[in-house]
């Protein structure tokens, strides 16, 4: 009797920790401060849009990279996006191309408790090649992280500023504010819950708008210490100020996590 009640006491202690390390896991494959060479695949679609005659729709591909780095000695994280576009385009119809380069320089700052803070320049370049698929600017800005895990999953914001400082001088000045709030909640076998719609603040032309979005993702385990996360997010956008922002929009990605193999001493 007292051997039968060893097991299950020890049974029950590994199922706690394989549940713990799988919270984990998931909140690491979600944290955009987790330092792993990361690659992500990640798809806006458009369907409708707020005001636009026609009832048009978009497609916005990102690729994206994240690469920590100890430059100057500081722990950083090189982010950079590149987006495949196809945009409405009047009145040839549609027109699908690259858009504008985002990189980033992310340092991660001190932590306070379980709390972790990321900070750092942003530099927008004009790669897009065509008008309607970007700014045409040049832009300079700064952007911030906060992550601050939780007993039932993340809870996370990246908060952007850009501005332009040269480029085409037909094409409008760019002054633009953006916030992500992450909210994630952890299920069984790594599936989550997840919300994550960026609002957009353009404070050149005053056209705004707020989405919420509400979604689900699962965290996949893969050979080598690779993780998968798979995901897909309709968004709504609940408050605008002008024309031509999203009525809806469907955010879906797959985003890989390899680990950094240290060298041995």
């Amino acid at each position: 009797m007292r051997s039968w009640k060893a097991a299950a006491a020890a049974l029950l202690l590994m199922s706690g920790t394989a549940s713990a390390q799988e919270h984990e896991d998931v909140n690491a494959a979600n944290n955009p401060l987790t330092p792993k060479i990361t690659i992500n695949f990640q798809d806006y679609y458009i369907p409708s849009f707020i005001g636009a005659p026609g009832d048009p729709e978009a497609n916005q591909f990102l690729l994206r990279g994240l690469i920590p780095s100890d430059m100057w000695g500081l722990p950083q994280l090189l982010r950079f996006t590149l987006p495949v576009a196809t945009s409405p385009d009047t009145p040839s119809g549609y027109v699908t191309g690259l858009g504008d380069l985002t990189l980033m320089d992310i340092f991660i700052l001190p932590k306070h408790g379980e709390v972790t803070f990321g900070a750092g320049p942003l530099l927008v370049l004009p790669t897009a090649t065509d008008t309607s698929l970007g700014a045409g600017k040049w832009q300079i800005g700064a952007a911030g992280v906060v992550v601050a895990p939780q007993s039932w999953g993340l809870f996370a914001g990246l908060l952007t500023y850009q501005t332009s400082f040269a480029g085409s001088s037909d094409r409008d000045d760019v002054n633009l504010l953006t916030f992500q709030p992450i909210v994630n909640v952890n299920l069984a076998e790594g599936w989550y819950l997840r919300s994550s719609a960026t609002w957009n603040f353009d404070l050149q032309d005053g056209d705004s708008y707020i989405p919420v979005g509400l979604g689900i993702g699962k965290v996949i385990p893969l050979d080598s210490g690779i993780t998968m996360n798979a995901f897909v997010e309709p968004q709504y956008t609940v408050w605008h100020d002008g024309e031509g922002a999203p009525r809806w929009q469907i955010f879906a990605g797959v985003n890989f996590q390899f680990p950094i193999k240290k060298p041995a001493d």
